[in-house]
């Protein structure tokens, strides 16, 4: 076998090659022998590796005779993809994390996989060491899948875990998430949403058989969740968390199909009852509802070397059974071709605080508003606040996009001071 890379995840994967390559080979049938591992740079230390491993010419090390498969942890689009394509055009099966090419080019590695007859093994791609994937691609297979819901950052889950519980503000939670090591020195990937965004892509293509990109993703991060937001759930008793959401939209018709999958990601409300709630610091937890088997989780670590490292030797240990077995894995086939459909469509409900006029009828402009978008109200709350009021809407399951307009009007209405807090609750039927 051939790696590419060896940073923090890459050195992990040799780490416990070395260490388990006894049981691994009783495991496949056959030994796991490294013929190399190709990195940018030879001059840089890696303790505890033969550095007669090391190349910098990762093209010929994927096609050479005696490499059967390739495991690819350098992430990034390219090189990633070129090489991970001439492997599998020389018969070489391969194995990534790489969630970023998977969410922007899956489809033309899946069309290679079966072009080549090789398999491609993607687990550690989403939420590290759980496994996830396999279930989705195997196990549920025969099923009907309706939703996946969950927490698949770590980053953005410690950070409103400690606004959360300890009522630090938003860089305060990050500098900490830093100086822990569950944050990047540039931590846009994570707060902005992108790593997220993609991890969902990649989740809808296999729940749905559908053709999904991290393009077509609707994306926020949580940059601008306030105290006000967190102080809001916490009095609905309710948690912010960031949600990665990809569901079926039912046809109006009845058709099994549906009329298409809604795929988001956005920080949202959810009771303290629900269990995704009670998923601590950087932990991943994933809620996969199907038609027959009901509702699955999914729950650990998310991220970091060894996890990773883990879920890549469990796709290691099945590609290498796979070949010594002259078979291959399941292929990837997006036969459903469902829509993406827009945000604007897809419905859900807000929670809207407001700092208005403390004078008679405003509570009722506010109401004709919300009616005039056609968009029902749940509950309502308001307190004094001397010459004004705050207001708290908790409105009905609605297209968002008349949940978004009403908003906007909210904000033009001269009773209305400010629009303090608004965010989506999820969790609830």
């Amino acid at each position: 076998m051939a790696l590419l890379g060896c940073g923090v995840v890459g050195s992990e994967v040799v780490r416990l090659l070395r260490e388990q390559s006894a049981d691994l080979a009783a495991r496949v049938g056959a030994p796991l022998e490294l013929a190399g591992i190709a990195v940018r740079r030879l001059d840089r230390a890696r303790e505890g590796i033969d550095p007669a491993l090391f190349t910098t010419d990762a093209h010929s090390l994927v096609t050479r005779d005696d490499v059967d498969l390739v495991v690819e942890v350098i992430g990034g689009i390219e090189p990633a993809r070129t090489l991970m394509l001439e492997a599998m055009k020389a018969g070489k099966s391969v194995i990534t994390a790489n969630k970023a090419l998977l969410a922007e080019d899956g489809g033309t590695l899946f069309a290679a996989a079966r072009e080549y007859g090789t398999d491609l093994y993607y687990e550690a791609s989403v939420a590290g060491a759980i496994p996830l994937l396999r279930p989705l691609r195997e196990s549920l297979v025969g099923d009907h899948v309706h939703r996946v819901l969950g927490i698949v950052n770590g980053t953005t889950n410690y950070i409103l875990d400690q606004m959360d519980t300890h009522g630090a503000g938003f860089n305060e939670a990050l500098e900490e998430a830093q100086s822990l090591g569950y944050a990047e020195a540039d931590p846009t990937a994570d707060v902005e949403g992108f790593d997220a965004a993609a991890k969902a892509a990649i989740l809808a293509r296999l729940a749905f058989h559908t053709p999904v990109t991290a393009a077509d993703v609707h994306r926020e991060g949580i940059t601008e969740v306030t105290a006000a937001d967190v102080a809001g759930a916490k009095e609905m008793d309710s948690v912010v968390k960031l949600l990665a959401i990809c569901e079926r939209v039912p046809a109006e018709d009845g058709r099994n199909g549906g009329r298409g999958v809604s795929v988001r990601v956005y920080p949202a409300m959810i009771p303290r009852s629900h269990p995704l709630a009670s998923v601590r610091e950087a932990y991943n937890a994933v809620f996969v509802e199907a038609e027959s088997a009901g509702s699955l989780m999914f729950y650990g670590a998310g991220a970091g070397g060894a996890p990773t490292a883990s879920a890549i030797l469990g796709d290691l240990v099945a590609v290498a059974r796979n070949l010594v077995g002259g078979s291959q894995g399941p292929v990837e086939v997006t036969y459903a071709e469902l829509p993406v459909l827009p945000m604007g469509e897809t419905v859900t409900r807000y929670y809207v605080q407001l700092d208005v006029a403390d004078r008679s009828g405003v509570l009722a402009t506010v109401a004709e508003e919300f009616a005039r978008h056609e968009v029902s109200i749940k509950a309502v709350r308001q307190e004094g606040l001397g010459e004004d009021a705050q207001l708290v809407v908790v409105t009905h399951r609605a297209p968002d996009a008349a949940l978004s307009a009403t908003v906007e009007r909210l904000r033009e209405l001269d009773i209305v001071r400010e629009v303090a807090s608004v965010m989506r609750v999820e969790g609830e039927q």
